[in-house]
């Protein structure tokens, strides 16, 4: 038996990708999936929906408004947009500063308020974009190295203050997920060529890695885990 099993987990951009994927295995699993999207008609049955649009805080501290017990929270919602620091777009820049970095932050801040008194687990997913800026960058790479700071910096506040709640991320590589073709968008003969050239991750690849962090028994704190396909070289 699954240690999720009657476990509640809130996930955030669970309708699509690496969201979507973990919903369906926490099902699997026994766990009650709520699901954050602004599409609850994409998320798969069995899972409860908060629709939400996480660009506006006010819709944010909605979802924790009368919200309950949970005993996990996973961060997945994210936005990538090829948008360089020399000559990008900053309607581009701000929109992924908002779904990246302060809708997480703030839906961490939040949720803490939500676990049992004997912990719970949070689970940021990041990117490898968040250790290493690759040549695309651009400002997608600083917004990843951000959650990777705010991973960091809560786990430390909780630690002095005793709490029993952990903290981690998941940083992946390349993922063959909507977001992948976001990134690419005008690029498209760019991500066919990935595509036949790379083994890039399937959504269900950082999923299991996810599933490692919340199964994990409680004495167990895994911090952050780094992963990649194997054709993918940095």
């Amino acid at each position: 038996m699954s240690p999720l099993k009657g476990k509640t987990v809130l996930v955030t951009g669970a309708s699509s990708g690496i969201g979507l994927s973990l919903c369906k295995f926490l099902l699997d699993r026994g766990a009650n999936v709520l699901g954050v999207t602004r599409r609850p008609s994409a998320l798969p049955g069995g899972v409860t929906p908060i629709q939400a649009d996480l660009t506006k805080r006010e819709e944010i501290s909605a979802i924790f408004q009368g919200l309950g017990k949970i005993d996990a929270l996973v961060n997945s919602a994210g936005i990538a947009y090829l948008s360089r620091i020399a000559d990008g777009n900053p309607a581009d820049w701000e929109e992924m500063w908002r779904v990246n970095v302060m809708a997480l932050a703030l839906c961490c801040q939040l949720s803490l308020k939500h676990f049992p008194s004997n912990g719970g687990r949070i689970v940021n997913v990041s990117s490898l974009s968040g250790h290493r800026v690759p040549p695309t960058g651009g400002f997608y790479a600083p917004t990843k190295f951000a959650v990777k700071g705010i991973t960091q910096a809560l786990r430390s506040e909780l630690k002095a203050i005793h709490s029993p709640v952990q903290v981690a991320a998941v940083s992946p590589g390349f993922v063959d997920t909507p977001l992948l073709e976001q990134y690419f968008r005008g690029r498209e003969d760019v991500l066919s060529q990935t595509r036949e050239n790379v083994r890039m991750l399937d959504s269900e690849d950082v999923a299991w890695a996810i599933l490692s962090i919340l199964e994990a028994p409680a004495h167990v704190e895994i911090a952050d885990i780094l992963l990649r396909g194997s054709g993918q070289h940095m």
